[in-house]
């Protein structure tokens, strides 16, 4: 399974990069064309539309399977690595749950409905635009299933690495090593007759 995941990784990567370079592709031409040629192409908003709808639910599922998405952590890394475990699986069974009836059933039916409708300037359908909602709720339930058996069987942790909160504690400890910094060049520039104490003495000499 990890060595389909990589590969599915890789795929899904050059996926999204040849989608981005379209779109961008795209709009640049629909501004190059209505506002230097003055004919604007009839084809490019809904070409930049089909090419973001597909473009935005495979980045969500590359992004997912990166793990890369926001999650709020707090509490659950405050719970023994039993329970975090335990949540961490049950929120990937909630993640599958939304990507299988959601994405998968549901956007089936919304592509199966709209099939036949045609884009006005584009040889295709709103039914094929509205595929992409069950392929990439393929691709999500696969990374859901893939996290789930690997949190339970250890290979992965349940909400990544600590990594964070030991930069935090090492972060804690800059102000002191800053102070001990400056006081050590402090040190160095101060002239071995120029101390604190000779500077009160020149005063009350003056």
């Amino acid at each position: 399974m990890d060595s389909a995941k990589k590969v599915l990784d890789t795929v899904l990567y050059w996926i999204t990069v040849v989608l981005f370079a379209l779109l961008v592709v795209i709009v640049v031409w629909q501004i190059f064309s209505r506002q230097v040629l003055g004919d604007p192409s009839t084809w490019t908003e809904e070409g930049a539309r089909l090419t973001f709808v597909w473009l935005g639910l495979f980045a969500s599922a590359f992004v997912f399977g990166e793990r890369g998405h926001i999650a709020v952590e707090f509490v659950a890394r405050k719970l023994p690595t039993g329970g975090e475990k335990v949540l961490a699986i049950l929120v990937q069974l909630v993640v599958l749950a939304f990507a299988v009836i959601v994405l998968v059933w549901g956007g089936w039916r919304a592509a199966d409905n709209a099939w036949l409708q045609n884009l006005s300037a584009l040889p295709f359908t709103l039914g094929q635009m509205y595929l992409a909602l069950p392929i990439s709720g393929v691709l999500i339930a696969f990374y859901s299933l893939y996290y789930i058996q690997a949190v339970a069987r250890g290979t992965q942790a349940p909400y990544g690495d600590h990594s964070d909160e030991e930069d935090g504690a090492a972060a804690g400890s800059e102000p002191e090593a800053l102070r001990a910094a400056n006081l050590e060049v402090d040190s160095i520039l101060l002239k071995p007759d120029d101390t604190p104490g000779d500077r009160r003495t020149d005063s009350k000499e003056a």
